[in-house]
């Protein structure tokens, strides 16, 4: 592993780092979030549908958690219009999202139990792809595409949890952004109102306060805590 220390203010030397055993990490999360709730995290499964915006913000934010295991999904390949929003750099242009967001957690969490599939989610396989999973994240940018994973999991994956997201596009108050509870299993971050239109695309603050409302949902629901209704 290697470092870059700075120098000057121009110059940077590149040194050679050891890098921490899988103990020494578990130690560090284990110190910030006590070993009761840290043992719960790490014994959780969860999965990110969609690497876009959301997904590739809520995948880190998990992954720093120190989630035990991430199953990434998507069918995307990194792109240049990815870059003002989505957590990827441009020496991954091209690259299948799903192992270009492995590589980018790998740099932090080098032990993380990482699961990739470069594929479309449809009403044919969500069933098998996502059925060992306790905790799902819905993270897609089209609504017929958050429709579809969303009916697809309450009918018939009705164990796991579903945390999707509707509505944290533009740039309006971010306090606007929230987390409802819909059902027992169901929980819905964001405004409920903010589409993609003229002069309010999808601009990387707000969709990351919104996948930050996810992530939260998520380590919620993985230590008990389930949102009033």
């Amino acid at each position: 592993m290697t470092e870059i220390k700075l120098k000057s203010s121009v110059l940077w030397e590149v040194v050679d780092v050891k890098l921490p055993t899988k103990e020494q990490l578990q130690q560090a999360l284990e110190q910030r979030h006590t070993k009761a709730v840290q043992d719960r995290l790490s014994c959780a499964k969860v999965a990110v549908c969609g690497l876009g915006g959301l997904g590739s913000a809520i995948a880190i934010a998990l992954a720093r958690a120190g989630i035990g295991q991430l199953h990434l999904i998507d069918f995307d390949r990194v792109e240049l219009s990815n870059l003002n929003r989505q957590q990827y750099s441009l020496g991954q242009l091209g690259m299948p999202k799903p192992q270009a967001m492995e590589s980018e957690i790998r740099r932090f969490a080098p032990y993380l139990k990482i699961k990739t599939d470069f594929v479309k989610l449809t009403e044919k396989n969500i069933s098998q792809l996502l059925a060992g999973d306790e905790f799902i994240c819905e993270a897609f940018d089209a609504a017929e595409q958050k429709a579809m994973l969303t009916n697809c999991v309450l009918e018939q994956l009705p164990q796991a949890y579903l945390v999707g997201a509707s509505g944290m596009a533009g740039y309006a108050d971010s306090n606007a952004i929230q987390t409802r509870r819909i059902t027992a299993h169901y929980y819905l971050c964001g405004d409920g109102v903010s589409e993609i239109g003229e002069g309010r695309s999808l601009m990387a603050p707000r969709v990351q306060i919104c996948a930050a409302h996810q992530a939260n949902m998520i380590i919620r629901l993985i230590l008990g805590c389930e949102q009033e209704a």
